[in-house]
């Protein structure tokens, strides 16, 4: 049985991890404050990812250390957007794609999620090439295999939450690690001018590429992914619901966040500070290029750890990348679109729409086309960000869904003006390239398409701005995964001792309901059951104490109201984890006679996508199973 449920709260945020990690608030300091850091890091991967470094390295080398600036206000941008998301995930215990979906309507809330899953797929696209480059570049492996045995690591994650959230959280940041010692003794061997250095933290745009470059470097560095993960790694942690404990929670998370942005900032530094210290200053300008940074770093540097430690750092930046654009697939669609699939196939569609662009641009344009790919990717990510940037806002300034932790009138005013930079440099930039292909234009229908292709985003930006400004005072759209079925008509009979009703709160809910009290007399026991299926459940079982666990307590309550307002006996139960395990368990136990379950009419592939529960159950009990059609 899924998970279904009919309050918002019960589509939770990574139910397999949700408030598995203890929070302290007795023991020595440093206990109290390691249980809050992790989140951070696991965010902090996706602003040090390959698609950063082709951004940086092109950045680098044609405009020396001229760009750095762009690299710490990005930063800067990433600290309060991050700290925002952290606090709507402790304060609001929602993540921000299930915000979205309380405060956008439907057609909005879908366009929505398809810009979140392009930034997912251009994000995914980057880490794909990058592990690909860097297998290429450590062991010779050719970029199209690369690719192809990238959609095996995927299943890394499965495995990493199998060990928990913090066996997860520390093979991230082992992989940090690795990426920040190689380029510390990068920096080492090329021993930048700090002078210099220090003149890049000067803003300046020298020409119109430096601004194309500088965009991508803010799509890469804030990226539209970590602003759904973020909201929802911070439930991971089992933070009291009283205030003194959210504010804790929302001090140690801002610290975890601003230590781990900082290292990133450090790791993007590094790399256009290495290519600035290399190649502009050799008088190599448009190395925009991964596979000719790598190659000419031995030469020009003198040393042939170079490139060893480069290709390293790169495999290490891809890996923990996947694993955290992993997570945010997953987040994007079951807050958006609120369906759930088995994880592995979850997790194995969001690779599957990155690993196909990336394997036919080498198929189609050759494995040379892969940088400028890369650097496209992340342009694509910056155009996303202002439809993340501004429902995130929106959502941590709303007093009645944040309550005393409503964020205050200067960071309203700030975050707005981080958002309108974001949106001026993107606006221009569209519009530069969208003018630039329509004059390179062979035919008309391509002029046709861009134009058509701008006025949709402008539409719907202009939505995503207004919408919840001017839409009227209307009772907040608070949903799960299936809404409880309303005005169910009983119908009551004879029938058996020990009654167990298998519920999924779902459309068939009625029927389950009628066909088992056709069967009851007044004397007769009705047992309510609901599988919590969470992986979570899982590995925690009945000491599982979360949202989800408590909203369908309450809607067993709901119902056995209703059927006791008629004069009968009912009882609920829940159970954890396997659901045929569970179904089996509780009807021995409980002594049942007769089991009715709900048949949902899917079968063959869709049995093998949603799973199955009626012929594994009837083959496990001994007692008549009524199916209700």
């Amino acid at each position: 049985m899924a998970n279904h449920k009919t309050n918002r709260h019960s589509g939770k945020s990574l139910e397999e991890v949700n408030a598995s990690v203890p929070v302290y608030k007795t023991g020595s300091f440093w206990k109290r404050i390691f249980a809050f850091l992790g989140p951070g890091y696991l965010v902090s991967v996706g602003y040090m990812d390959p698609g950063n470094w082709a951004t940086d390295i092109a950045g680098g080398s044609k405009y020396g250390y001229t760009l750095i600036w762009v690299l710490v206000m990005s930063n800067l941008m990433a600290i309060l957007l991050q700290s925002h998301c952290a606090r709507l995930g402790i304060v609001a215990k929602r993540d921000l794609a299930q915000v979205n979906r309380e405060t956008y309507p439907p057609l909005i809330n879908f366009a929505l999620y398809v810009l979140a899953e392009l930034a997912i797929a251009a994000t995914d696209l980057a880490e794909i090439i990058g592990m690909a480059i860097g297998l290429n570049l450590l062991f010779g492996l050719p970029l199209i295999w690369g690719v192809s045995i990238t959609i095996l690591d995927t299943f890394l994650l499965l495995y990493l939450q199998k060990l928990g959230m913090r066996r997860m959280e520390a093979f991230i940041i082992a992989l940090i690690s690795i990426i920040f010692v190689s380029f510390l003794v990068e920096l080492i061997f090329v021993k930048p001018d700090l002078v210099q250095v220090a003149g890049g933290l000067i803003p300046s745009l020298p020409d119109e590429d430096a601004l194309y470059i500088a965009i991508g470097i803010i799509g890469a560095t804030v990226m539209p992914h970590n602003l759904y993960l973020h909201s929802a790694l911070v439930q991971t942690r089992n933070i009291a619901d009283d205030e003194d404990s959210k504010r804790k929670a929302i001090k140690w998370n801002f610290v975890d966040s601003t230590v781990a942005l900082n290292l990133a900032l450090f790791v993007n530094a590094a790399i256009l500070i290495l290519a600035a210290s290399v190649f502009h200053k050799n008088g190599m300008t448009e190395i925009a290029g991964i596979e000719e940074a790598h190659a000419l770093l031995e030469p020009l540097v003198g040393i042939q750890w170079a490139p060893i430690l480069f290709a390293v750092a790169l495999i290490a930046a891809g890996q923990s990348s996947t694993v955290t654009g992993t997570l945010a697939g997953q987040i994007v669609m079951e807050g958006y679109l609120q369906i759930r699939l088995n994880p592995w196939l979850r997790r194995l569609i969001t690779r599957a729409v990155a690993i196909i662009p990336a394997f036919f641009t080498i198929l189609l344009m050759g494995e040379d086309k892969m940088g400028d790919l890369l650097i496209f990717s992340q342009v694509i990510l910056s155009i996303q960000l202002a439809f993340a940037i501004i429902p995130l806002i929106y959502a941590v300034s709303h007093k009645e869904r944040m309550g005393v932790f409503t964020i205050k009138p200067w960071l309203i005013i700030l975050s707005v003006i981080v958002t309108a930079l974001i949106l001026f440099l993107n606006i221009k930039m569209v519009v530069n390239e969208s003018i630039s292909i329509i004059r390179s234009a062979q035919s008309v229908w391509i002029s046709i398409l861009v134009i058509l292709g701008l006025l949709i985003l402008s539409i719907l930006l202009l939505l995503t701005i207004f919408y919840p400004l001017i839409r009227k005072k209307q009772k907040r759209r608070i949903q799960g995964l299936h809404q409880m079925p309303e005005n169910i008509q009983l119908h009551f009979g004879v029938g058996y001792k020990n009654i167990v009703l298998a519920l999924d709160f779902g459309p068939q809910d009625a029927n389950v309901l009628n066909q088992g009290l056709r069967q009851a007399e007044t004397n007769t026991r009705i047992i309510l059951l609901h599988v919590v299926e969470s992986a979570a459940a899982k590995l925690l079982g009945s000491k599982l104490a979360d949202v989800e666990a408590e909203q369908d307590e309450l809607q067993l309550k709901q119902y056995q109201q209703l059927i006791e307002a008629e004069g009968y006996q009912v009882d609920y139960k829940l159970g954890f984890g396997n659901r045929v395990q569970e179904i089996t368990r509780i009807c021995q136990e409980l002594e049942a006679d007769l089991l009715v379950l709900g048949a949902h009419g899917h079968s063959g592939i869709f049995d093998f996508i949603h799973g199955q529960t009626i012929d594994s159950v009837r083959h496990q009990l001994n007692i008549p199973i009524l199916i209700a059609k």
